[in-house]
């Protein structure tokens, strides 16, 4: 399996300001521990920025220009209640929103393989006309729908394992029969979406929420015997995930006790499903994990799985 690492240093100059969850160090730490011996056969990249045309396919041309308004000269300025930027952070986001294109683009080219983009602001409570929860714009719905424009690509789905629910991505989705969208998150937990009975306009959407304190036994649990038969029925012709690492148990955001084994679990688990309905075509996007260090071990555990995941 080719597996390509898609990142860009812009992506550090998003800076919402001291003690502020979403750091720099937690791109710093990934970079850090994918240098070491075992990733020695990584295809590294660097994302582009995102062009207009692909981001207008999730955001309208007045939001998009908004936000390209943002950023201040100096300082920290807020665009809505929990979204915060700095000099950087339009230059950031787009080379975000960029570099899953790419990887789409990549995956979907003549060599099989998936990719892992190492990216920042994340993306996943980005709704078409609002920044929310640390997100700008909505990396992974951009890149989906660049897949269908760019590549003809039918049937897409996006697993979030991100604590915290994507309501950004599931608001996107609602209505698209082509698009398919999986959660498993803490519950009750900000933003306070993602219950179970929300299943989509189209029937395409699947929340399995998981209560304050679980752990793998239950994360496991509702995975294969809810949320991957749901998607086997699907059968993505590309596979897309929100990796998000904040279920963690030394995460400070929430409250749930997943470990390393378990992403690594997870991971080979939809590696096999992407290569029995995809090819194994799998566009990797990071989200939220607030330790850096617990960051680190948790994307090197994804990352050594894509590395190794079948083909089809």
């Amino acid at each position: 399996m080719n597996t390509v690492l898609f990142t860009h240093p812009a992506c550090d100059g998003h800076d919402p300001g001291t003690g502020h969850p979403d750091c720099p160090e937690r791109l710093i730490a990934i970079r850090r521990v994918l240098e070491a011996e075992d990733f020695v056969y990584l295809d590294r990249q660097e994302g582009p920025a995102v062009t207009a045309d692909q981001l207008h396919r999730a955001h309208p041309r007045d939001y998009v220009e908004r936000v390209l308004r943002a950023a201040p000269r100096r300082g920290v300025e807020t665009l809505g209640p929990d979204m915060a930027v700095s000099p950087g952070s339009v230059q950031a986001a787009l080379h975000a929103a960029g570099a899953v294109c790419a990887a789409v683009d990549e995956v979907l080219g003549d060599r099989p393989g998936n990719a892992f983009c190492a990216v920042r602001p994340p993306g996943h409570h980005a709704e078409a006309r609002r920044s929310r929860g640390f997100c700008l714009f909505n990396n992974i719905a951009v890149g989906a729908l660049h897949a269908r424009s760019a590549h003809g690509v039918r049937r897409i789905a996006v697993m979030d394992f991100d604590v915290h629910h994507g309501n950004g991505t599931q608001r996107l989705f609602w209505d698209d029969p082509g698009l398919f969208y999986a959660s498993t998150h803490q519950s009750p937990l900000y933003p306070g979406t993602g219950l179970a009975q929300e299943r989509g306009g189209a029937g395409n959407v699947l929340n399995a929420p998981l209560a304050p304190t679980a752990g793998s036994p239950e994360f496991r649990q509702v995975m294969q015997e809810t949320v991957l038969p749901a998607l086997d029925r699907f059968e993505p012709e590309l596979l897309m995930i929100s990796a998000g690492f904040d279920a963690h148990a030394l995460d400070p955001l929430a409250c749930l006790n997943l470990h390393e084994g378990d992403f690594a679990w997870v991971t080979a688990k939809l590696g096999d499903l992407a290569a029995r309905h995809a090819g194994g075509r799998i566009v990797s996007v990071l989200e939220g994990g607030y330790n850096p260090q617990m960051l680190a071990a948790c994307t090197a555990a994804h990352v050594r799985e894509l590395m190794v995941a079948p083909v089809g």
